[in-house]
């Protein structure tokens, strides 16, 4: 890749942000997601604490990069920001989204699969989901977080969301480390797509509580898809898009399961009567198969990644997946 190429800078992968869903996604009248139930509503404080971790981890490495004392000015020009000192930018034509070298997000745990393989740094699955590329990086993600965590966290409490904002992370980072073999990838938008896939799962499977369920299920379905298409775009991550999204989605069916109402025979029923919450069969079944579905992902993912195998090697499509060459740009995603 050149150095000049956007997101890509010592070959690097950026895990690009989702943009957040609508603001009202939930309890709003006037919102597709209304639910018919009257849960109580947890306070945040886990995905405030993700956002401060994030930014402290990032202040963390541009310390330890401290370009001015690190970098050599005849080679890509000069820091930027030196006025910051030790926390000043790497130059644009290295980093052009105002954040550290690729050296120091690889020393500081950066996915490298390599490293992962070669290394056995199997913690580079997890700690590359606290690194960022950038400033530019670090807020699309902490934003997209905050419209998206905190109204799950809201809906679910912390120990749920921050199960399925890691599993998701993970499971982006493994399908990352699959089939981008050639270069490093940091970010915590598989995390992100984890969140979106467990609201869609949680729509599907709480299907009988929400008010305006096409539009609701419509909704999300665009946001996802267009989010998909844009990961598509060169250098960036998207096998970690699509591993968070799919981890995330199953989870959504496991951890975010709810008691139904059966409002329409029971609507013009006494209260006490209309207020009897149940399970159905559908969730049931949901639950079971995405549990198998999860253990049997984690399990052929972890020992493909360990053995040291290229995802290439086994689907020669795959790769569009994450890059679509054009005229305009060419694709190194293997």
């Amino acid at each position: 890749m050149g150095n000049g190429d956007l997101e890509s800078w010592g070959s690097t992968k950026n895990r690009g942000a989702p943009p957040p869903p609508p603001p009202a996604s939930y309890h709003a009248s006037s919102s597709p997601y209304n639910t018919e139930s009257s849960d109580k509503q947890w306070t945040s404080w886990l995905v405030p604490m993700i956002v401060v971790a994030n930014v402290a981890m990032f202040l963390v490495v541009m310390i330890v990069n401290d370009c001015p004392k690190n970098h050599n000015s005849s080679l890509e020009g000069d820091c930027v920001a030196k006025f910051l000192g030790r926390l000043s930018f790497q130059p644009l034509k290295e980093n052009p989204l105002f954040g550290p070298s690729a050296s120091t997000l690889e020393k500081l745990g950066a996915l490298e699969w390599s490293k992962v393989v070669n290394g056995h740094q199997a913690w580079r699955l997890i700690s590359c989901i606290w690194l960022h590329a950038g400033v530019v990086h670090l807020l699309a993600n902490m934003l997209s977080l905050v419209f998206i965590g905190i109204r799950l966290e809201q809906q679910f409490g912390f120990i749920r969301v921050g199960v399925l904002y890691m599993l998701a992370g993970i499971g982006g980072s493994i399908l990352s480390a699959l089939f981008i073999t050639s270069n490093i990838s940091v970010g915590a938008s598989g995390a992100l797509f984890g969140l979106l896939g467990a609201m869609l799962s949680e729509l599907l499977t709480n299907w009988t509580i929400y008010a305006n369920k096409a539009a609701a299920l419509f909704t999300l379905v665009i946001i996802i898809l267009v989010n998909l298409a844009v990961g598509m775009l060169p250098h960036v991550d998207n096998f970690a898009h699509i591993g968070g999204f799919l981890t995330g989605f199953l989870l959504g069916f496991v951890l975010l399961i709810r008691p139904q109402f059966s409002w329409q025979e029971r609507r013009h029923l006494p209260a006490e009567a209309r207020s009897k919450s149940k399970y159905t069969v559908h969730q049931y079944v949901f639950w079971i198969i995405s549990m198998i579905l999860l253990i049997a992902g984690f399990t052929v993912g972890l020992v493909m990644v360990f053995k040291g195998e290229n995802g290439n090697d086994h689907c020669s499509w795959c790769h569009y997946l994450s890059c679509v060459p054009t005229s305009k740009w060419r694709c190194d995603n293997r």
